[in-house]
C-alpha cells in the first residue's frame, strides 16, 4: 500500500511539475516576428546578420529568418500560412511574384502584421515596404554601362524571377537610364533562382548571341554565374559585365576589372530596421510608417577603387 501511495504521490508531483512548466513556458512566450525571403541565396546572409542585431535590441521578441524550400509562390505562401498558424505576430516578406499573390498576401495581412521588403506588393494590404528603389537601382546599373561603353553596345540581362516587381523595376530603370544612348537591352532571361540554370542561360547566350557586348546580372547570384561562364569560355574582359549586389565573386571581379562595377543594396538594414519597425508597430507606435508607406534604403555603385572599403564595412556589420 505504501508503495502505491508513494507512486501516486510521485505521479501527482510530476503532474504538478508538468503543469507548472507549461505555465512557465506560456508566461515566457514572446511574440515572434519573421523575415521570409524569396529563395535560397547567399544574398540573404546580410539580412540574417541584420535580424541577429535587431534580436539583441528586442529581447521581448523572438526574431526569425525563414527560407522557403524552393522559390515558388505556392511554397512561400504555405510557409507564411504555417507561420500564422504558429502564432507569428508579424511577417516581412520578399514576395516571389506579388502580381499573382495578391489574394494570398491579403490573407496573411488579415491575420498578422504584413510588411514587404526587396520586392514590394503595393496592391495588397501590407503595412509598408522597406527596401531599395529598384527603379533607381536599375538607373544606376545603366550609369555603369554608359561609363563602360561610351560608344554603345548590345546587352543581355539575367535575373531570377521575371515576374517579381524588383526584377521588372530594375529592368525598367535600366532601360530608362539608357534612353538616348547607343546601348540597348536586347533581352532578359529568367532562371527561377536555379543557379545551375542561371549559368547555363549565360552559356547558351554566348552561343546564340555572339554579337552581345554586355551582360547584366540583375540578381545577386546572376553576376557570379556570368563571371564563371565568361571565365570558362575565355571571354572575361571581352564582354562588359554590369553587376548587382555584393557576392564575393562579384566584388572580386570588380576589383580585378573584369566586372565594370556593381549596384549594391543593403539587406542588412532592411532586416535590422524592418524588425524594429514591426516591433514598434505591434506596440502601437506607427510613427515610423510614412504617409506613402515606402521606406527607401539607398543603393550605391561600388567600383574598383571602392571594393576594399566596402568589403571591410560589410565584414564589420556582419560581425565576421
Amino acid at each position: 500500500m505504501k508503495s502505491v501511495i508513494r507512486n501516486a504521490s510521485v505521479a501527482a508531483a510530476a503532474m504538478l511539475l508538468g503543469l507548472s512548466a507549461t505555465a512557465i513556458a506560456r508566461a515566457d512566450d514572446k511574440p515572434t516576428l519573421a523575415f521570409v525571403v524569396n529563395g535560397a541565396s547567399d544574398f540573404w546572409k546580410a539580412a540574417e546578420a541584420g535580424v541577429k542585431k535587431a534580436q539583441a535590441e528586442l529581447p521581448d521578441y523572438n526574431l526569425e529568418l525563414k527560407y522557403p524550400e524552393q522559390s515558388s509562390v505556392a511554397i512561400q505562401q504555405r510557409l507564411m500560412d504555417d507561420l500564422v498558424t504558429a502564432g507569428v505576430k508579424g511577417i516581412m516578406v520578399s514576395a516571389v511574384d506579388p502580381k499573382t499573390s495578391t489574394e494570398g498576401l491579403n490573407k496573411i495581412a488579415s491575420q498578422t502584421a504584413l510588411f514587404t521588403t526587396d520586392s514590394d506588393a503595393p496592391q495588397t494590404k501590407r503595412v509598408a515596404y522597406i527596401g531599395s528603389s529598384n527603379v533607381d537601382a536599375g538607373k544606376q546599373a545603366a550609369d555603369i554601362a554608359k561609363k563602360a561603353m561610351p560608344n554603345g553596345g548590345k546587352c543581355l540581362g539575367f535575373v531570377g524571377l521575371l515576374g517579381a516587381d524588383n526584377a521588372k523595376e530594375r529592368i525598367q530603370g535600366f532601360k530608362d537610364g539608357l534612353a538616348g544612348t547607343k546601348i540597348t537591352l536586347e533581352d532578359v532571361r529568367g532562371d527561377d533562382i536555379d543557379q545551375a540554370r542561371a549559368k547555363k542561360n549565360v552559356e547558351d547566350a554566348l552561343v546564340a548571341s555572339p554579337d552581345v557586348t554586355c551582360m547584366v546580372g540583375f540578381y545577386s547570384y546572376n553576376t557570379p554565374r556570368i563571371y564563371e561562364a565568361l571565365r570558362d569560355a575565355g571571354k572575361l574582359g571581352a564582354i562588359t559585365v554590369v553587376g548587382f549586389d555584393d557576392d564575393p565573386i562579384t566584388l572580386g571581379g570588380v576589383k580585378e576589372g573584369t566586372i565594370a562595377a556593381t549596384v549594391v543594396q543593403q539587406p542588412f538594414e532592411w532586416a535590422y530596421q524592418g524588425m524594429k519597425l514591426m516591433a514598434a508597430y505591434l506596440k502601437g507606435d506607427k510613427s515610423g510608417i510614412p504617409a506613402n508607406a515606402l521606406i527607401i534604403i539607398p543603393t550605391k555603385i561600388v567600383g574598383k577603387d571602392d571594393v576594399d572599403a566596402y568589403a571591410a564595412n560589410l565584414k564589420a556589420m556582419s560581425g565576421n
